[in-house]
């Protein structure tokens, strides 16, 4: 293995709903370990929709409340560190490059804020002649930091460059439409949502096929989330919400967060779906599975807590095979 090289050191899950990957990028350095997850979307198969997650820094210098990245932020990743992970999921499968998914997403959304990363933008400059993958689109998902302002400008660019026709999805987590809770949630200085609004209005081009701007709220006990006060500032014909519920990780127990949705529960979601839809907002319920969490493909980041602490939360993967190895 080289200084700069990936390494695997275990593998989570299975083939039937998702793989956690957790790799060392750089030898020699304990604190260069990410998580990146492949997973499908159950009934569809990997040739109808396949999903690679990346992350884009060490940890995360955001913090936010429900998420176990923070606290050990590490710096960011090269752009070559971020595609080796999409190249360590692609090649597994097909060693040729030649992605035959219809639907071959690769979300930023992983641990890290993508937006703080300009190795972001070169890892979506060389993506799409990475591979041959006619199905490729990318998501990206951020907090909207205010000291980003340049990484969104050029992700402008980019999306009309070389992401037009629905193969960009951009995404911004809001969660409560109380913004001093919301600040508590997310302790950092983000965009308010006026600048969230305007920026979201100039990258949604619905002539050129864009996909519309998603506002992702992770609904929780006592963090409203009023549509009245969501339509004063985001365009139904603009933005859609998707709802997700709590994932489990350490922080979010440890702050006795309480997820409103629950599954096989559609009465702790009906009422909320039924107001955002008389505003005129197309909803997407991201349910997932009992089992993904339980694998921790979408479990929020939690290895750089676990391996701190020694702690993990209940029905999460057990990290101690790879503890010695880091």
């Amino acid at each position: 293995m080289g200084d700069d090289e990936l390494e695997v050191l275990e593998v989570y899950g299975n083939d039937a709903l998702a793989r956690v990957f957790v790799a060392r990028m750089r030898r020699g350095d304990p604190r260069s370990v990410v998580e990146f997850v492949e997973s499908v979307q159950p009934p569809l198969s990997r040739e109808e929709k396949w999903v690679i997650i990346v992350s884009s820094m060490f940890g995360c210098p955001i913090g936010c409340m429900m998420c176990d990245a923070g606290g050990s932020y590490a710096g960011p990743l090269t752009s070559q560190e971020i595609l080796a992970q999409i190249d360590e999921c692609v090649i597994r499968r097909y060693p040729d490059h030649r992605v035959p998914s219809k639907k071959f997403k690769v979300q930023f959304s992983r641990m890290g804020e993508p937006s703080l990363n300009p190795a972001v933008l070169e890892a979506l400059r060389a993506l799409p002649d990475r591979f041959d993958a006619p199905g490729l689109i990318v998501s990206l998902s951020t907090t909207a930091p205010a000291r980003a302002h340049g990484f969104f400008e050029e992700l402008l660019h980019i999306k009309q460059e070389m992401y037009r026709n629905g193969r960009f999805q951009l995404q911004f987590s809001i969660h409560t439409t109380d913004l001093e809770k919301r600040r508590a949630l997310i302790p950092a200085a983000t965009w308010t949502f006026e600048q969230i609004a305007e920026y979201g209005e100039r990258f949604f081009e619905p002539r050129h096929g864009d996909r519309k701007i998603v506002l992702n709220f992770a609904p929780l006990i006592d963090h409203p989330i009023d549509p009245s006060k969501l339509k004063e500032h985001f365009d139904p014909e603009t933005f859609i919400v998707k709802l997700t519920p709590l994932n489990p990780t350490i922080r979010s127990m440890d702050q006795g967060m309480v997820s409103v949705l629950q599954h096989g529960r559609p009465e702790t979601y009906k009422e909320l779906v039924k107001a955002l839809d008389e505003k005129g907002y197309e909803v997407i319920l991201s349910l997932g599975e009992e089992e993904e969490n339980r694998i921790g493909s979408n479990c929020g980041q939690y290895v750089q807590r676990m391996l701190s602490e020694g702690r993990r939360p209940m029905d999460a993967y057990d990290v101690q095979r790879y503890r010695g190895q880091i």
